[in-house]
């Protein structure tokens, strides 16, 4: 029996009393502007959209086509929902809000449109990544920003899109989670992964070995010991360079990837709200763990939309096992 996401959703909501149908509506947006961006992905070496676009993002970095095209898709589709009110991208300096009649907008949501787009010349896996909170007109009336400055526990939904060799979405909204593949015979996400959990355990880590020598001595310390080897098991290094295609070989095969501090970017490199706050959400729902190299990502309390942090996340073992090396 096939089951696509939509009807998914819905058996999800049906959980709880009161669900409305809002959420799935949203989430109808993120699924169609994925859509989209796969098609734009899929032919990518034969329209005029690899390269760098000639201008950069609020992070400095250049921006390629195919990110503005890929933000443009999802600025789009969820602009159309009623019930989004604000959106915060990686590739826009400011949250975007929307006009919404009172007793609309319920939700703002955070994207990083195409994660690791710099690799897509060469035709290595990128995805997208999202996550929704639910916003509240009286607590923050005053200051918009703070619809999105919530701690990842406050997130209703997360989830990211990685587009390879299959196109699959995985998502969580607080209830297991859950892989579905895009069957480009029917145009709909099926599922593929029920009730995802990642093994307690792996054999792989994945970490950017080039600035090893710039790494904290607790992650020189914990990466020479994996590659000596602990607790009988023997591992391999695995790094793609796309975030969202490292996490999703962790959240299948087990393991952990790290994200350390270094000299050029002190407080870490990746995004808390647009990329540790949704993967470590559904990291934690697969069975795994996610810290900043000391505490709970999920815990962190934001102050920017910008805010970066470093990353540890993977399977249990793995995870605990680096907690033993202070830093």
């Amino acid at each position: 029996m096939i089951v696509t996401v939509q009807q998914h959703i819905l058996q999800q909501q049906k959980k709880y009393p009161g669900a409305r149908g809002n959420l799935s509506w949203l989430l109808s947006g993120i699924t169609l502007a994925t859509k989209m961006i796969e098609s734009k992905i899929r032919r990518a070496g034969l329209l005029d959209v690899l390269g760098a676009a000639g201008e950069t993002n609020v992070q400095g970095e250049a921006q390629q086509k195919l990110d503005v095209y890929a933000n443009q898709a999802l600025l789009h589709c969820l602009g159309m929902r009623d019930n989004v009110a604000m959106m915060v991208s990686e590739e826009n300096e400011e949250p975007i809000t929307l006009d919404r009649a009172d007793g609309d907008g319920e939700y703002a949501i955070v994207f990083d449109p195409l994660d690791g787009s710099s690799n897509i010349d060469v035709n290595v896996n990128v995805g997208t990544i999202f996550s929704i909170f639910r916003r509240d007109p009286g607590q923050f009336k005053m200051d918009p920003n703070a619809h999105v400055l919530q701690p990842g526990l406050k997130q209703v939904a997360a989830g990211y899109v990685v587009y390879g060799p299959s196109t699959v979405l995985v998502y969580t909204t607080g209830n297991g989670a859950f892989g579905f593949t895009l069957d480009p015979a029917i145009g709909a996400y099926v599922l593929s992964h029920d009730n995802l959990k990642m093994p307690d355990y792996g054999t792989y880590y994945s970490a950017n070995e080039s600035r090893f020598d710039s790494f904290p001595a607790n992650y020189r310390e914990y990466i020479a010991d994996l590659r000596e080897g602990f607790e009988g098991r023997e591992y391999s290094s695995r790094y793609i360079g796309s975030l969202v295609a490292d996490f999703h070989r962790t959240i299948l095969k087990g393991g952990v990837f790290l994200y350390p501090p270094t000299p050029s970017h002190p407080g870490g490199k990746l995004r808390l709200l647009y990329e540790a706050n949704p993967l470590a959400y559904i990291a934690e729902q697969a069975g795994g763990m996610a810290i900043d190299g000391k505490n709970r990502i999920l815990e962190i309390q934001p102050t920017d939309i910008h805010q970066r942090t470093p990353l540890v996340l993977g399977s249990k073992a793995e995870v605990t096992a680096f907690q033993a090396w202070k830093a």
